[in-house]
């Protein structure tokens, strides 16, 4: 913070470029107590008078300054304000005042606020950050540092008088950064939850990752940068999340109240993953020093450490399953039996690894043909795990008598990920016709379960006996005429 005898300027606009990789820096300076005639304040509010020392400035400036194009806050109370045209090299870690080590509490409180309000554009956030930074660098040991004897670089920070000065909204964002910062300071981890059970090619699922604080609490309003390899980000936006998901290789989402971003994710390949990186606070920020030596310093956001998380799933194999067609007498096996694939309904076709219903030309669950030699026939592929039933869609030659189209021969079971699932189907031969004589009583035929087929001599035999018959049925009756 500087302070300057000048009639009170009032609000400025902010107005150039944010930086975006440093969200916002601290400035320390050092020096006369005289303003720069080359700073300039950004957003913020003055507090008027200043408060009492030796010599006492007209106000006290409680906000930002433009350095370099970036918005600075200061944190070494009353010295001079920071030039405009400063550049700096990296430094120390960030002291007091005085020169003591920052708690670690607060050290990581500057980090948070910086990183997460460093950039702000609401004076009353502005000013609440300054007042809080100079409240923990320059905090009087004892009140003899609040002397109004002492000069600037001896007097430390009076936060009650700025505190009462300030308006009602700064008091207010005093208190939400106060308590955001002690609930979220850092240091943050970051993880990737892959979802639950199988995934397979082509099938949305959802992913979560989640960003903790140091007391393992979700961190709300975090941008996340997610990027998906062998996958595309898809679907409707979550909910918490501010932004939209497209179907993308990368998106950046905001961490909703709990703390997580879920993001649909759909494999392209077979090891789907998905990276996250975050901008996190660090434990302590660093000072970084001057090119022209005995001007001020100044301190980076401390926070802008990059924390990544990765998630990668292995997707479920496919299955294969082998079919067998049997005789039920022999066990052999039977070629030309037409199988249909369906689901455990029987009705319903199975699923590739693909996700899609295996279906043949007509709409219907597809159909494959057991091998005239072995009686076999493989279907491979397969979404495992998968209950599926082979379903006899008409009988091999040999086969059709005991065939009953509303309850055909399956067989049905569980395709496991990676595994082979093994069915057979039995189907009973078709049996030769007897007729059985018994006396003179007309013979009632015992039928097989199969057609009965007769060679074509045989057939010109019966007629023959059918004829000779009739006719002596005829020469009988002719005789016993005469009598």
């Amino acid at each position: 913070m500087g302070w300057s005898t000048h009639p009170r300027a009032g609000l400025r606009a902010l107005t150039g470029l944010l930086a975006t990789a440093l969200l916002g820096t601290l400035s320390v300076t050092i020096g006369a107590p005289a303003a720069s005639a080359a700073s300039q304040e950004g957003i913020g509010y003055a507090v008027t008078p200043g408060q009492d020392m030796s010599p006492r400035p007209s106000r006290n400036w409680l906000g930002s300054y433009l350095v370099g194009g970036q918005q600075v806050f200061c944190v070494s109370f009353q010295l001079k304000a920071p030039d405009t045209d400063e550049t700096y090299q990296p430094g120390d870690e960030l002291l007091t005042k005085w020169g003591t080590k920052l708690p670690a509490d607060q050290a990581a409180n500057i980090s948070y606020l910086l990183l997460r309000y460093g950039d702000t554009k609401q004076p009353a956030e502005a000013a609440a950050l300054a007042h809080l930074l100079h409240s923990w660098t320059a905090a009087p040991r004892t009140p003899a540092d609040l002397d109004p004897a002492l000069k600037a670089d001896k007097i430390g920070y009076d936060a009650a008088y700025h505190l009462d000065r300030l308006p009602a909204d700064a008091k207010a964002a005093v208190e939400r950064l106060r308590t955001e910062a002690a609930a979220n300071r850092g240091p943050w981890t970051a993880s990737v939850t892959t979802p639950e059970g199988d995934q397979h090619p082509g099938e949305t699922a959802g992913w979560t990752v989640t960003v903790k604080n140091a007391k393992g609490k979700g961190v709300p309003g975090v941008p996340v940068k997610l990027t998906a390899t062998d996958a595309t980000l898809g679907g409707e936006p979550a909910a918490g999340n501010s932004s939209p998901q497209g179907a993308a290789k990368d998106v950046t989402l905001e961490t909703g109240a709990d703390g997580t971003v879920h993001v649909e994710l759909t494999p392209t390949g077979d090891r789907p993953q998905l990276a996250a990186a975050l901008s996190a606070p660090a434990d302590r920020p660093y000072v970084r020093v001057p090119v022209n030596t005995g001007v001020q310093r100044v301190v980076s956001t401390g926070g802008e450490k990059e924390l990544t998380a990765h998630g990668v799933l292995a997707l479920a194999k496919p299955g294969k399953v082998q079919v067998t067609k049997t005789d039920a007498n022999t066990g052999k096996g039977v070629g030309g039996a037409v199988l249909r694939i369906t689901g455990k309904d029987k009705t319903s076709a199975a699923l590739g690894q693909d996700g899609k219903p295996l279906t043949g030309a007509d709409g219907k669950p597809a159909v494959v043909t057991t091998d005239g030699a072995t009686g076999g026939v493989a279907v491979e592929n397969l979404r495992a795990p998968q209950e599926i039933c082979v379903v006899e869609a008409s009988p091999p030659p040999g086969y059709t008598n005991a065939f009953d189209p509303q309850n055909p021969p399956s067989a049905c079971g569980t395709v496991k990920p990676g595994e082979t699932l093994a069915l057979t189907v039995t189907n009973k031969p078709n049996e030769v016709p007897r007729a059985i004589p018994a006396g003179d009583q007309p013979v009632a035929q015992a039928r097989g379960v199969v057609e009965t087929t007769y060679s074509a001599p045989g057939l010109a035999g019966l007629g023959l006996l059918v004829l000779l018959g009739a006719g002596l049925v005829g020469f009988a009756a002719r005789r016993a005429a005469r009598r």
